[in-house]
């Protein structure tokens, strides 16, 4: 708030809650509206420990009213509201203003998540974003809050893939409210509907995600189309405002800030590529789909924002997508390509603040035209690590993936045990939904030993193995166990989140007898099952 601009037609108050066009600024102070009657769930003691934080602050009742909604409780250098910010909406490159109530894109942007605190912990910033935190401007009529099952989801996820070693947004605290339901579209009991089948009430809940900065690049898109359409006189001084306090928070260090500005804008290019690709290929790795991959879900710091309707693949299928308004060009095996069109959309954003350097315009053209190279790169190295190879090898990669398919198999079971480096089939099976044919088994064969020969080749077959156990997890998610967890914890029972917690904590290490379950195959009665398989964007 000290460094960008503040929306000239907002209130000085933060009472700023009512859907309205946002026509300059960087951001909106709002106030949070509190949740009644807050009760706490779960806190990340892991990111309590970073910051140097105290695990009881969690409950500690100024603490919690905060991080509940209360910014009145705000004191010293802090502010008694937050912020709440704009965007604009890309698909697959495309742009789009319908989703804005007002069809100009002025109104589009944080309906429910308002930061509400910045801070230095250990020599490190960190932004603090409520969510489900009320209605802010760009809350295009709905309530501004998030139900219990979809923050509960957000919450469990971060910390899982933090643990998988994937750049993501971290989880701070959940806190929850019986006194305040919310009614969302969702699935009746053991509905086998593509669509939700009835409304349900769901508590309405807060948590608070974590990350330097929730930049996206629909941000950027969106003060780039003010300044190419000239929207208002300090459009394109605007542009670079974002942009630099993008290289601030999320590039700092990496980035000479003595360089000309032309050349920060080929760099911060040139590491956001590799930084996207990198995390796309780990989605690829770790099974994990985003579902709603747009512009505006796509942090331009490199990490995965945004956990709506996001799956992990258990069944093993290219053409995975846990969301029901998703369609193929968001599935498991697209993501590299959304990628690449979210790109492209940054890329153009950057491109106006360097009309007047034709030199620093062809250097970010190339480094644009270097993503799909990039991304194979990344992918194919991917690949290799699964696979304990020193060097890529893609034609073993890709037969490995037509093997897959035929055999019906689960994803991260399967590579967990292909991790033993087996001499047969017979222990790959475990992973089988389905039964193998002999014609089957045999090309299992013939690719086991040619992996196994490059494996080798290249030396320590036990190196091989542990290097292998470190690009496969043993655990995953498996939203049939998710589910429970949410169920409990409306009555307030937080048993088995704190159970997840503690096995998302160690995904690499096979989990202990006791908790065994949590490494098995899909139950049948879970395929095609509306909540689990497969879900709506309702939260």
């Amino acid at each position: 708030m000290k460094t960008l601009r503040a929306d000239p037609q907002a209130s000085s108050d933060g009472d700023d809650h009512e859907p309205r066009q946002v026509y300059s600024g960087h951001y909106v102070p709002v106030t949070p509206t509190a949740i009644p009657e807050a009760e706490y769930l779960a806190h990340s003691s892991e990111l309590f420990q970073e910051l140097g934080l105290s695990d009881a602050l969690a409950q500690d009742a100024q603490f919690q009213r905060l991080f509940s909604g209360d910014s009145r409780v705000a004191t010293g250098g802090m502010r008694p509201y937050g912020w709440a910010t704009g965007y604009a909406l890309s698909i697959y490159g495309t742009e789009y203003i319908q989703q804005c109530p007002f069809g100009t894109g002025n109104g589009y942007g944080d309906g429910r998540a308002i930061s509400i605190f910045e801070g230095v912990f250990n020599g490190k910033r960190w932004e603090m974003q409520l969510k489900g935190g009320g209605p802010t401007p760009y809350c295009r009529g709905a309530d501004g809050r998030a139900v219990l099952r979809s923050s509960v989801r957000e919450f469990l996820a971060q910390e899982l893939m933090h643990a998988l070693g994937v750049p993501t947004s971290r989880s701070l605290t959940l806190y929850m409210s019986r006194a305040e339901n919310v009614r969302r579209p969702w699935y009746s009991e053991n509905s086998r509907s593509f669509d939700p089948d009835i409304y349900v009430d769901n508590p309405a809940a807060i948590s608070t995600r974590v990350a330097p900065s929730f930049l996206r690049v629909g941000q950027l898109e969106l003060f780039a189309r003010r300044a190419r359409s000239n929207a208002h006189p300090e459009a394109m001084n605007e542009l670079r405002m974002i942009v630099e306090h993008l290289i601030e928070r999320n590039y700092q260090g990496e980035i000479d800030p003595t360089l000309p500005f032309p050349d920060q804008v080929v760099e911060l290019a040139r590491l956001f590529r590799g930084r996207l690709t990198a995390l796309v290929a780990n989605w690829l790795r770790v099974g994990y789909c985003q579902g709603n991959f747009n512009s505006d879900n796509c942090a331009a710091g490199g990490f995965t924002l945004d956990y709506g309707p996001f799956g992990f693949c258990e069944l093993f299928d290219l053409r995975f997508q846990p969301w029901t308004g998703g369609g193929e060009h968001f599935c498991f095996f697209n993501q590299p390509s959304a990628a690449e069109a979210n790109y492209q959309m940054f890329w153009k954003a950057l491109r106006p603040l360097l009309a007047d350097n034709t030199t620093a315009e062809a250097e970010l053209d190339a480094v644009r035209d270097g993503f799909g190279e990039a991304m194979a790169d990344a992918i194919n190295g991917m690949w290799a690590s699964k696979l304990g190879l020193s060097t890529p090898a893609p034609e073993l990669a890709q037969e490995l993936l037509g093997l897959m398919l035929a055999s019906k198999l689960d994803y991260t079971i399967f590579f967990r045990q292909l991790s033993e480096i087996p001499t047969t089939i017979e222990p790959l099976k475990a992973s089988f939904y389905d039964g193998s044919t002999e014609e089957l088994d045999g090309k299992w064969s013939s690719w086991l030993q040619r992996w196994r020969a490059l494996l080798e080749s290249q030396g320590n077959r036990d190196a091989a193995s542990a290097a292998m156990k470190r690009a496969n997890p043993a655990i995953t998610w498996r939203e049939w166990l998710v589910a429970p967890a949410y169920e409990q914890a409306r009555e307030g029972d937080t048993t088995l989140i704190k159970e997840l917690q503690q096995v998302f904590s160690t995904p690499y290490e096979a989990p202990p007898a006791e908790l065994a379950r949590y490494d098995q195959l899909k139950p049948r009665e879970f395929f095609n099952a509306g909540g689990v398989s497969h879900y709506s964007c309702s939260s």
